[in-house]
């Protein structure tokens, strides 16, 4: 089932999606210093385009730097990635079909306004089957 779920993500939002964060990231790595904030939005990319199945989570030890880093990618970047996800699942959400993507969109939306101190891992790993 996850597979169907994933490969209609895919056609219906997953690649534009995952192209808005890879601009992002493609912005935040002209300069050495933004790096890091290219890195997760690549990060993020990667799950945008396959979600179902995984999921983020808050990494152990990420501390203020990272609460810090989350800040400024709010105000930079963060806020224009969650809209798209808030009007693509409004979008989605029209369609009956739709309904389940729109629900994984909305789902995407703190990992699209706090990216760092997060990683992606397989629903399965998290409960610890």
């Amino acid at each position: 089932m996850q597979l169907i779920l994933n490969v209609l993500w895919l056609v219906l939002v997953g690649f534009w999606m995952a192209l808005g964060y890879i601009v992002a990231g493609l912005i935040c790595c002209v300069l050495i210093v933004t790096i890091p904030w290219g890195i997760a939005s690549f990060r993020i990319a990667n799950y945008v385009l396959w979600p179902f199945g995984r999921e983020a989570v808050e990494k152990p030890g990420a501390g203020v730097p990272s609460m810090l880093g989350n800040v400024i990618w709010l105000i930079v970047a963060g806020w224009w990635l969650a809209i798209g996800h808030l009007f693509t699942s409004i979008a989605l959400a029209i369609t009956i079909i739709g309904i389940p993507f729109a629900w994984a969109n909305l789902k995407l939306i703190p990992i699209s306004l706090f990216p760092l101190g997060r990683e992606i891992v397989d629903s399965d790993r998290r409960f610890g089957y």
